[in-house]
Parts: structure tokens; sequence; C-alpha cells
């Protein structure tokens, strides 16, 4: 994977409704190191999402926060006015407590600036998972309305 189709897919993405890429592949795959060399490459900032967003939920209560998160999201997104931000870490989203749907709310802030995040899963036959069948935090989307950029195992 190189740089130059990552940022191929970056503009592509600011033709779309949602303005959202996705860089999938498993963990180990090299998805963090790319993340930041695009950032350095455009001058955006790299938001660890787990670290900022957890920061802001932990004095809320377990039922603020499922309501709150797509808010603060969006908020912790509004001090970054650039038309490109980058997620890594967003594992935080799947977490069961919070009762999201990882991929829509990722759609809803990419609405007005493009979003490119890392996505620890798997793109296979257009359907995009996220952890094991049966594990607590199992995701899937058939057809994701999102740019798709796999990273080679």
């Amino acid at each position: 994977m190189n740089i130059q189709l990552l940022e191929h897919a970056i503009t592509q993405a600011s033709q779309a409704y949602f303005r959202l890429v996705l860089l999938v592949g498993v963990a180990g795959t090299g998805k963090s190191n790319l993340l930041r060399d695009v950032a350095n490459s455009k001058n955006v900032p790299l938001i660890n999402l787990n670290l900022e967003l957890s920061s802001k939920l932990i004095d809320l209560t377990p039922q603020h926060r499922s309501i709150r998160i797509s808010g603060l999201t969006d908020e912790l997104l509004q001090e970054h006015p650039q038309p490109l931000v980058i997620l890594d870490n967003i594992e935080l989203l799947f977490n069961p407590d919070l009762k999201q749907d990882p991929l829509r709310l990722l759609q809803g802030i990419s609405r007005n600036r493009t979003i490119l995040a890392s996505w620890n899963g798997s793109f296979i036959q257009r359907r995009l998972t996220y952890a094991a069948v049966g594990h607590p935090e199992y995701f899937a989307a058939d057809n994701p309305d999102a740019i798709i950029v796999e990273m080679a195992s």
C-alpha cells in the first residue's frame, strides 16, 4: 500500500455524499503508520479517537455515554477545522455498552468534512466486518457507503 493510493481515495471521497474513507485491515498491517504518513504529508490532524473520546466520556454515566457519544465526536472534530481529519484507534465506537452503529456515526461526521479512519477488520465480497461472529463487538455491513481501501495482510 502506498500513500498515493490513499490520497487518491481521499480525493474521490471529497465528491461523495459521505466523505468517508476507511483504511481496512487486521491489526499489524501498518494502518497507523500509513495514517501518520498521510497526516504529515497533508499537514492535517491525526486523532487517537479512543484516547480523546474516553477522556470526554469518563465523567458521564453509562446511559449518558451512549446518548452523548455522537455529539461528543462531532464536538471533537469541530476543534479541528481542516477539511480532512484522520482518525486512528476507533475501537471505542464498537463497545456494546455505547449502543452505536460505528459506520453510521462515521458517516454522519463525514458529511461536512472528509474523514479518513482506520478500521480493524476485513472487507470481503462487499461486506465490511469488525471482530469475529459471536464476539460482543462484532459488526458487519453490506455495501457500506464509504470508500474502502484495503491493507494487504
